[in-house]
């Protein structure tokens, strides 16, 4: 096969696949870190002893979660240096200390925080714990900054030019704000919030369902409704503001969303694709489902009909991104998954507000229940969907319209990225493995609500667990 003697085409998948497993982990850590000072907040604003242990018991899932997602980012960012060391090169004066501020400002931060978040219950005054806490939120989410910032700038590159084939800086800030940065980096916060969330709903559920701690696990899901009524759809919004970016300053990689081969004249509303086949070669879809005006709609709603949509065949065949089909339905891969969680959000609201997430109640919604359980994992797919139209629809640019990817990559023997390649896989498969099986053992072991609360002694703290963990004081004989 063709694409196994193509180092350029290795060194993307290996890339890929890298970098799309590694988003599996820090999104959660991103998102769960928000929730871990909400939940820690709340015990120390009321000194309920439930709040502490969601604190401590969701903390699991988070440490597991950072420790993958720091065995995977590191290798992803070495390949910097060894496949795409051109890229390196050309564009190290800002991408580099970019990469740099994500590593010594946010990575540092949150690492140097979590020992305390971890270890520090019993041994730091509850104030200086919470501050940790807070910190290893911070950092998280500083890292999802800087890391927008350096792939927003590659989508729209700022301050400064190419000159001999390197660039060269001429305002740095200018760099750091361009026009992509706001939309992306608010796009991302709460694409990790929102599928945090549903994650802690999820697995929420599931110990309802299965009737385990119900009135425990009924709080952190009213906690997630709660914050998800707000997300939900800002997010939505906040994506449709990106597309219109997109239309603004990438019209290609929209007319590839879209599988839109001809161009919609100004004045004419442009029709909307709901389901297609995509054929690169011919230059056409063989087949297509069109909401008549449909994009024209969407684009006016904050755009006027003066200016035309371009379609794929404006531009020449080597300036506009190709596997049309991949790009098309993981944008609507990602649409669907935003639309279907504000509908489960808004579903679950109604109920809420009818009484039917009371602790009496909540056991009988398991339709509900089991659309949450079923939610949980859609998250991290509209993710990924999303990254992949946005970095497969920047194509064939690594920095675009300025540097093209294929001047990007090093020049190695194809046998040895396929054998990197290979490794990667096995590795990361390996990985993914051991997460799902300590992630699932944490989940089946579930919460220690035995656990001394601080400031609280032991015969008030065992007075606060449920029944079903308290020991039989009745006479031996009564027992018998």
């Amino acid at each position: 096969m063709d694409f196994l003697s193509n180092t350029l085409v290795l060194s993307r998948s290996q890339f890929a696949l890298t970098a799309l497993f590694h988003m599996l982990w820090p999104v959660l850590t991103t998102g769960m870190g928000i929730y871990l000072v909400i939940v820690e907040g709340l015990w120390l604003k009321t000194r309920n002893p439930d709040y502490y242990h969601h604190a401590r018991f969701w903390s699991k899932l988070y440490i597991l979660n950072f420790g993958i997602g720091v065995a995977t980012g590191i290798p992803m960012e070495f390949q910097f240096g060894t496949n795409w060391a051109p890229f390196s090169e050309a564009v190290g004066n800002f991408f580099g200390s970019i990469m740099g501020f994500e590593a010594t400002w946010a990575f540092m931060l949150e690492a140097a925080s979590l020992g305390i978040m971890v270890f520090g219950w019993e041994r730091v005054n509850p104030a200086i714990h919470y501050v940790a806490t807070i910190l290893v939120a911070v950092g998280a989410n500083m890292s999802t900054f800087w890391i927008l910032v350096a792939n927003s700038w590659m989508q729209t590159p700022a301050g400064g030019e190419l000159v001999n084939g390197k660039f060269i800086i001429s305002d740095y800030f200018q760099a750091i704000f361009n026009p992509f940065m706001k939309y992306s980096i608010l796009h991302m916060f709460f694409a990790t919030l929102e599928t945090s969330l549903f994650v802690i709903g999820g697995i929420s559920a599931w110990y309802i369902i299965n009737k385990r701690n119900s009135a425990f696990f009924s709080k952190s899901l009213k906690i997630v409704l709660a914050t998800i009524i707000a997300v939900a759809p800002l997010q939505v919004y906040i994506g449709h503001l990106s597309a219109e970016q997109v239309y603004e300053r990438q019209p290609a990689k929209l007319a590839a969303m879209e599988a839109k081969w001809e161009t919609s004249p100004a004045g004419k509303p442009a029709n909307y694709s709901l389901i297609a086949l995509p054929n690169d070669k011919a230059e056409k879809n063989d087949w297509e489902i069109k909401i008549p005006n449909g994009l024209g709609y969407v684009l006016e709603f904050k755009q006027n009909l003066s200016k035309p949509v371009l379609g794929l065949k404006d531009f020449p065949p080597q300036n506009r991104p190709h596997l049309v089909g991949l790009i098309y339905y993981a944008f609507r891969t990602m649409v669907g998954i935003g639309f279907a969680l504000v509908g489960l959000m808004f579903l679950t609201a109604i109920q809420w507000l009818r009484g039917k997430l009371a602790e009496e109640n909540i056991e009988q919604q398991k339709w509900l229940l089991r659309a949450w359980i079923f939610a949980a994992p859609l998250g991290y797919i509209a993710i990924d969907t999303g990254w992949i139209v946005r970095c497969v629809g920047r194509q064939p640019w690594t920095v675009y319209n300025q540097l093209r990817t294929v001047d990007s990559v090093s020049h190695l023997p194809p046998s040895n990225v396929l054998t990197t390649l290979i490794g990667y896989a096995v590795v990361y498969s390996f990985l993914l493995f051991t997460a799902l099986y300590f992630g699932s053992r944490i989940i089946r072991k579930g919460p220690n609500l035995q656990l001394p609360v601080p400031g609280i002694d032991t015969e008030v703290a065992i007075d606060t667990t449920p029944a079903e963990f308290l020991p039989d004081e009745r006479p031996v004989e009564a027992q018998q």
